[in-house]
């Protein structure tokens, strides 16, 4: 198990410990820039900056960091951009792809070539984030990349290490969806607990305890949004048995060892979940900015159930941000079982 205050930490060591190569391709934007310097410097990753070499340069020495060791590469003057344009126009051919467009995309869309690179084999993971939107980015992400065997469902996981030891597991909490799936269905849903769990055991190294949140707990309330939480813990529990699932619980039976007692008693989860699981969009989102900006705590985006790891962040990220989601993307790439 590791300590919120040690969390990130943690997975800088794994990342050190089988260095992958991770694509930044939001080189105008000066936090990729000094995150990279903080990563090289820390021998986290190795780095591929796309953009001008230039410009990349006069930014560097601007900021005042060093970025020796990394690759910074020009889509219009790549030798690679060809065979990415021609892989790009047989993936996306059904759709009606044609090799001009492929071309046009991979030449002139950063986000396109460096998802290029990772399907290639060229590169081991990618983050962005800082300046696209998470459209522009999971676009072409879910296009190429795809989810990977045996899963249909991608979805965006925090990680957060929390001021208070005593919530989550010393401090760490796992939280889904946050950022992707609008309205998920019982099977998403549980799907998404399914992989939010395997994040949580892969990055922590502790079980899962993996709560359904919602306004009911174990049947308080009846309405059709309480029937389909409680659709997908029948169905998380089926089909994913090897993880501790539970609910409908409201929040405070989550995480809160009295409440949960008191409201869900003999619930292997109740008042000491730490994985959450939000049932549409909108808690989601408003609740991991709560946990963030209210709870002051440390939050780590990621993408989750693709089949190669591409990553995407708030574009009101921080550098210690950026520089955190780079070593869960060369965790991931450890995971993945690519040899760089």
């Amino acid at each position: 198990m590791v300590s919120a205050m040690k969390f990130i930490e943690s997975i800088r060591a794994k990342a050190r410990s089988d260095r992958k190569t991770i694509v930044l391709p939001e080189t105008e934007d000066d936090r990729t820039i000094l995150a990279a310097a903080r990563v090289l410097s820390d021998k986290v990753a190795s780095i591929v900056l796309l953009g001008d070499p230039g410009k990349v340069a006069e930014s560097a020495s601007r900021l005042g960091v060093s970025l020796d060791g990394a690759r910074v590469v020009d889509p219009k003057d790549s030798p690679d951009a060809e065979r990415y344009a021609a892989m790009l126009a047989e993936i996306r051919a059904k759709k009606g792809m044609s090799p001009d467009e492929a071309r046009r995309l991979v030449l002139g869309d950063r986000l396109y070539f460096g998802i290029m690179m990772v399907k290639a084999g060229d590169a081991d993971g990618l983050v962005s984030g800082a300046c696209h939107t998470s459209a522009d980015m999971l676009r072409p992400a879910l296009q190429i990349i795809r989810t990977k065997p045996g899963r249909k469902v991608a979805s965006i996981a925090f990680a957060f290490e929390l001021k208070d030891d005593t919530i989550g597991e010393g401090g760490v909490m796992l939280c889904a969806d946050c950022a992707l799936n609008q309205d998920p269905d019982p099977g998403q849903l549980a799907e998404i607990g399914a992989e939010t769990a395997e994040s949580f055991e892969a990055f922590v190294g502790s079980a899962a305890r993996v709560a359904f949140l919602c306004h009911s707990t174990m049947g308080s309330a009846r309405h059709p949004f309480v029937d389909k939480v409680q659709a997908a813990v029948k169905i998380a529990r089926e089909r994913y048995p090897e993880y501790a699932m539970d609910g409908e619980m409201q929040l405070d039976a989550a995480i809160v060892p009295e409440v949960g007692a008191s409201k869900a008693p003999g619930s292997p989860v109740a008042g000491r979940a730490n994985v959450l699981v939000f049932p549409n969009l909108e808690a989601g989102n408003i609740g991991y900015k709560l946990i963030q900006r209210i709870g002051k705590a440390e939050a780590y985006s990621f993408l989750q159930g693709m089949a190669l790891p591409v990553n995407d962040l708030s574009r009101g990220c921080s550098v210690d941000e950026l520089a955190g989601v780079i070593a869960i993307t060369a965790v991931q790439a450890q995971q993945c079982g690519r040899v760089s």
